[in-house]
């Protein structure tokens, strides 16, 4: 059997190490607008500071479509990841900053043409049995959220001795019990529904264009269908629908509202980079059972797949710089690049001070900042310059070296094996010219900053790879 993988004995470390490396960033253009540009950016728990200056300094120069934020809710005041999604009120004001903060980071994404996705907590509350004071001083129990909600608003299934999900083969179950003890709405109530639209308003209010709706599985599609029929306008969706084989409730459900996150792509990413063949990818995307392409957000990893496994993440280094190279350029969904903090137990919190307010994001100090990975952030312009263009030329032989191009716009090739790749030559199909390998090297007005691949006048080029290396090259990287 053709396996695998005594990666760390293997791997050419210099080239892994560059893989790694920061992307350079050029001045922000003049004028930035994001039509084209549909890639997404999690930046997982930065402070609104820190966003609004990465729009600025790096996002927008990257060609980065959108910033997914997290939760900017009042939630319950402790230290881990999670309590952020533990709403006790619906205040703009977090541990990542306040109202007006959370309002100037929009307006400066905007001028650096990023739009802002919100991941909005609409299912519940929190799950606090003995209720506390949230991190605005906001006076709550389990089920009474003052000016808010009461017991009356609540689900109180009576299953299972604690009212929590334990049988996902139930759908009356998963939508109508306690997702770990989080006090569930009934969002089946027009109140409730009002409640959480006007919630969602208020974002809109300062300029938000889209929502990443936390637990969608758990609630009737119908209901946010309902909620969203309550917006003041018209917003990118996005749902958080878990795939489960042979569950009632199926991510399908839920298109009819807007996207929906595909669980499956990542896990299928991982197992074929670590344990079974790259050459299996040529088909990848519907013809696996997944959602429409159109309806799809897909990614290597989020903030509940990189702790709960299966999955790459940034601890695997070269291997997710790699897996990511391979979904920017591949059109399949829509991408969605994780930007996560380093942790080294699964509840643990964003770098923050000792009253848990979240510091600013200092890169590569407690903050992990893929986004920045060389490989990653130049290949966003990749797809930004691949929009529209179908799978060409597709090469593989037969086990963990891959090659495709996204015709006349683009062209990837990746070499995950644990050997070179020399004296061979790819047909890109690209107009001839010299082009950057923007894995190894950044575009800036009309140079580069490593590797130059030259595509002759037949459209084919000649290129040695490394053991798990990859080139790349595309149309907005071409040498004057």
């Amino acid at each position: 059997m053709h396996r695998r993988r005594c990666r760390s004995a293997i791997l050419a470390l210099g080239m892994i190490a560059s893989l790694l490396l920061p992307t350079a960033v050029a001045a922000p253009p003049a004028s930035a607008a994001t039509s084209g540009k549909k890639v997404i950016v999690q930046l997982f728990e930065w402070n609104w500071a820190s966003v609004a200056s990465e729009c600025t300094n790096v996002l927008g120069p990257k060609g980065y479509g959108y910033v997914q934020v997290s939760p900017p809710q009042e939630h319950v005041n402790a230290n881990p990841w999670w309590v952020a999604y533990q709403p006790v009120s619906y205040q703009i004001e977090s541990r990542k900053g306040t109202r007006a903060q959370f309002q100037s980071m929009v307006t400066t994404c905007h001028n650096a043409g990023v739009k802002v996705i919100v991941d909005t907590v609409v299912n519940h509350m929190s799950g606090q049995d003995n209720g506390g004071t949230g991190w605005a001083g906001t006076t709550y129990g389990h089920y009474s959220y003052p000016g808010n909600y009461g017991w009356q608003d609540f689900h109180h299934c009576g299953r299972n001795g604690n009212d929590d999900i334990s049988n996902y083969n139930d759908r009356y179950e998963v939508q109508n019990c306690e997702l770990v003890n989080l006090a569930d709405l009934a969002t089946e109530s027009d109140y409730v529904r009002t409640r959480l639209a006007t919630y969602m308003n208020d974002l809109l209010s300062l300029g938000v264009d889209g929502f990443r709706l936390d637990a969608s599985k758990h609630m009737p599609a119908a209901d946010i269908a309902a909620i969203k029929g309550k917006l003041s306008r018209s917003a990118y969706i996005v749902q958080e629908v878990i795939y489960g084989a042979g569950e009632p409730i199926q991510p399908t459900e839920y298109t009819g509202n807007g996207d929906v996150h595909e669980f499956r792509y990542g896990k299928d990413l991982a197992r074929m980079f670590n344990s079974e063949r790259l050459a299996y990818l040529k088909n990848f995307g519907e013809p696996w059972g997944y959602l429409p392409s159109s309806q799809a957000v897909v990614f290597t990893d989020n903030h509940d797949t990189q702790r709960d496994g299966g999955v790459l993440t940034y601890q695997d280094r070269g291997e997710y710089a790699l897996a990511n190279a391979f979904m920017l350029a591949w059109p399949y969904g829509t991408p969605a690049v994780m930007s996560s903090f380093t942790f080294s137990s699964k509840d643990q919190g964003p770098p923050s001070d000792a009253s848990n307010r979240v510091l600013n994001t200092t890169c590569y100090s407690g903050w992990e900042c893929e986004h920045r990975w060389r490989v990653i952030a130049n290949m966003v312009a990749f797809n930004n310059a691949t929009q529209g263009a179908g799978v060409a030329n597709w090469y593989d032989n037969g086990y963990q070296h891959i090659a495709f191009s996204r015709a006349g716009k683009g062209y990837l090739s990746i070499n995950d094996e644990d050997f070179a790749i020399t004296g061979r030559s790819y047909y890109a199909g690209l107009p001839a010219g010299r082009y950057c390998d923007v894995i190894h090297g950044d575009f800036s007005n009309g140079s580069c900053s490593g590797p130059v691949i030259t595509v002759g006048s037949n459209g084919w080029f000649a290129a040695n790879i490394n053991a798990h290396d990859a080139v790349a090259i595309h149309v907005g990287a071409k040498l004057a």
